[in-house]
């Protein structure tokens, strides 16, 4: 072998031990949900863009509960803190790279499907902050998906979302806008593992 072939083989090996390609144990146990989003209201009616969802595990049980004791005892702000030590996958909407979703509840629908729960601490753009708009009130991110056995569906998408707790134990999510957006020709494809 001549000197430059030795370099090349080296220079490929080495990359090889510092980037190693994904394997299948690594890329096992997640779930990915595509579809659009189209928005109804507000200033993004009438506009559609592409919906993902990456679910990496679901929400346990004993989370849930500390996310409604949380808000039990310290509302909407103490919900947020216990939130963003979640992480359940990820929410992309639009063609960003997206946010944490932060819980991920799976109940089950119909027959033999699956509803999905998802909270995410939503991103607040700085002229909200920067001129105290009353969105900042709306500081949660919430969808709901059906999906049906074959992992088709639908769902809705509140980007802004208020949290509050009615009698105890049922949360309500109120809608900055006043309408949620549409979230239409969802597909499933993967599988997480349920502990």
């Amino acid at each position: 072998m001549t000197r430059k072939r030795i370099s090349i083989l080296l220079f490929v090996l080495c990359c090889a031990a510092l980037f190693p390609l994904p394997s299948q144990s690594h890329m096992q146990g997640s779930q990915r949900i595509n579809g659009t989003f189209y928005a109804l209201s507000g200033r993004a009616a009438g506009r559609s863009g592409p919906f993902s969802l990456i679910i990496n595990r679901y929400t346990a049980a004993n989370e849930l509960r500390e996310l409604n004791e949380a808000l039990s005892q310290g509302g909407q702000d103490q919900l947020l803190k216990t939130l963003s030590r979640m992480n359940a996958g990820r929410v992309q909407i639009g063609t960003g790279v997206g946010v944490p979703a932060n819980a991920i509840i799976r109940d089950p629908w119909g027959d033999g499907g699956t509803k999905l729960t998802v909270f995410y601490e939503r991103y607040i753009r700085f002229f909200e902050l920067r001129y105290g708009t009353r969105s900042q009130d709306y500081p949660i991110g919430y969808a709901e998906i059906f999906l049906d056995r074959n992992g088709h569906g639908e769902g809705t998408l509140i980007p802004a979302a208020k949290v509050r707790l009615r009698g105890g134990d049922t949360w309500e999510v109120e809608d900055f806008g006043v309408l949620p957006a549409r979230l239409m020709g969802l597909r499933s494809s993967g599988s997480v593992e349920i502990r």
